[in-house]
This record gives C-alpha cells, structure tokens and sequence, in this order.
C-alpha cells in the first residue's frame, strides 16, 4: 500500500490584520489556494472539500469536491504550480481547477499526497494559504 500525507489547510485573511487569523471559510465567497512548483508527491495529489458541520465531503453539484493530479483537463501552470478555486461559481477560465462551494455552508480542505516525497518531510515545501479573491 502507498503511503500517503495528509495537511489540513487554513484560511488568511488578507482583508483585514487585525482580524482572526483563521477565520472560517465562507461558502459564499470565491478563495484561491497556490501550490508552489513540484508538489513532492510520487503518485499523485488531491485537495478535498469538506463540511464542517458533517464532517463529510461537502455535497454539491460536482460529483466529488476535489481537484487533483488525476483530475481531468487540471490546469498545471507552466513551472509546475497549480492554483485551486474554491466557491459557488467557478472564476471564468479557471474552470478545471475549481471545486464548488455552498453558500451558507462552512467548509475546510484536506491536501493528501500520495507517495510524498522528501520536501515535504524535510519541509522545503510547503502549500500556500488559501485566499479571498477579490
């Protein structure tokens, strides 16, 4: 069996400092999560959408909310980094990267990497933060 890691990822609030760190994820708003070049994973990698309340993979429109390696038409940018959208609509053009939201709905994300490799272990790397867009 593949060993796998799994990350749990926070939200930062850019909006305002003074605000708490790690405030809930709103799933009425539309969030950006960058993961920098060669994400260390040998067999592959998945970020899932969770609800908070149920603990269960949010139930939307999208058969599964993930986004990952495997994903059909996912958009890797050309030095190997991926950015993820989370919300209710998918941000035009970035489609293939997007997992749906629902309003009224908190959510937390899961980032597992299958196989992971030594930068992750080692910590040189490591995802970004997921962000509101604006």
């Amino acid at each position: 069996m593949t060993p796998f890691s799994v990350a749990t990822l926070s939200h930062k609030s850019t909006a305002d400092p003074t605000a708490d760190p790690s405030p809930p994820l709103d799933g009425s708003k539309t969030y950006k999560l960058h993961l920098p070049p060669n994400i260390p994973a040998k067999d592959f990698w998945s970020i899932v959408v969770y609800d908070n309340q149920t603990r269960s993979m949010l139930q939307t429109d999208q058969q599964f909310p993930t986004v990952g390696s495997e994903s059909k038409g996912v958009v890797i940018n050309p030095d190997t980094s991926v950015d993820v959208y989370f919300g209710p609509m998918a941000p035009v053009g970035h489609e293939a990267n997007w997992v749906q939201t629902i309003p009224g709905k908190g959510w937390n994300v899961l980032l597992r990497l299958y196989g992971p490799l030594q930068p992750w272990y080692d910590k040189t790397w490591r995802p970004g933060e997921i962000e509101l867009v604006k």
